[in-house]
């Protein structure tokens, strides 16, 4: 059977209401991230972000043998899942660059400008295009903070931003394309991603081959970060328009501050808590579709 999940599993799936699996993923969104964070001082960025996008990888391929979408599938869902793939190798390699030069809750606003650029074109309205200019007002209050001090640091946020609205479009047109599960073609894409950033990613891992508790903390940041939330944003894509799945991504940047304060201690400033608050104003005042 090439679905997702067998019958009693996806009738268990479809009686969870779809915002329960995306507060699953925003839990787990910046959990993992902040772990990430704490293990740079012994592995190098690119490292962490290979072993978390290939343990990821092999899990999805002992569970799902995934591969199998790429071989049964058309030339469409092909291109798709090696579009999602390379988009999640940048976008994981952009943001854990970024994470390790600023706070995870100023990267976490930068990021959520896509979303509502996203929530954007699903309803184009006064109201959205308001909606658009408080967030951005938000956005450049905080870059205002860092752009002196790291303006790689900036530049490698804006990219993650552009990437993972990338990763929305591609994610939602992976969860409704129909055939095999868009968690089938989500754990392909993750093996391509694994490939793709392992050429950058191993060398910084070999040095550490030695200490087990750090690959084992690697492996646990990439179930955290990548494994959990992102089926739980394929289930919720799979039931929730576009808009209003980007819609509901602008509570994560206070989630991201939350986690940051409290296991990075990373505590924001009064006037990055202003910025933080208009990306989510923003897109609390954006209307998604019916």
């Amino acid at each position: 059977m090439s679905e997702l999940v067998r019958p009693t599993h996806a009738n268990l799936a479809d009686r969870v209401p779809p915002h329960a699996f995306f507060m699953v993923s925003a839990l787990f969104h910046y959990l993992g991230p902040s772990f990430a964070v704490l293990l740079f001082t012994h592995v190098g960025v690119l490292g962490v972000a290979w072993l978390r996008i290939a343990s990821a990888a092999a899990i999805f391929a002992a569970w799902r043998r995934p591969w199998r979408v790429v071989v049964d599938g058309d030339r469409g869902s092909r291109r798709l899942v090696v579009a999602l793939g390379i988009t999640l190798a940048l976008m994981n390699s952009a943001f854990y660059l970024a994470i390790d030069r600023m706070p995870l809750a100023t990267v976490a606003a930068i990021e959520f400008v896509a979303a509502i650029v996203v929530a954007l074109v699903g309803v184009r309205s006064f109201r959205n295009v308001v909606a658009l200019i408080i967030a951005v007002a938000g956005v450049f209050l905080l870059i205002g903070f860092h752009w002196s001090g790291d303006r790689l640091g900036v530049l490698l946020a804006i990219a993650n931003a552009a990437l993972f609205g990338v990763y929305i479009v591609i994610g939602h047109a992976i969860s409704r394309a129909g055939g095999a599960s868009g968690i089938d073609r989500l754990g392909a894409a993750m093996l391509v991603a694994g490939i793709a950033v392992m050429p950058f990613g191993v060398a910084e891992v070999v040095p550490v081959l030695s200490r087990p508790e750090l690959i084992l903390a690697g492996i646990g940041v990439g179930v955290s970060s990548s494994v959990i939330p992102y089926v739980c944003d394929q289930l919720a894509m799979a039931r929730l328009p576009r808009a209003t799945f980007a819609l509901m991504l602008t509570l994560l940047p206070a989630t991201a501050a939350v986690v940051g304060a409290v296991v990075l201690a990373q505590v924001p400033t009064p006037a990055e808590i202003a910025g933080i608050l208009l990306v989510a104003t923003g897109v609390g005042v954006h209307k998604p579709a019916q």
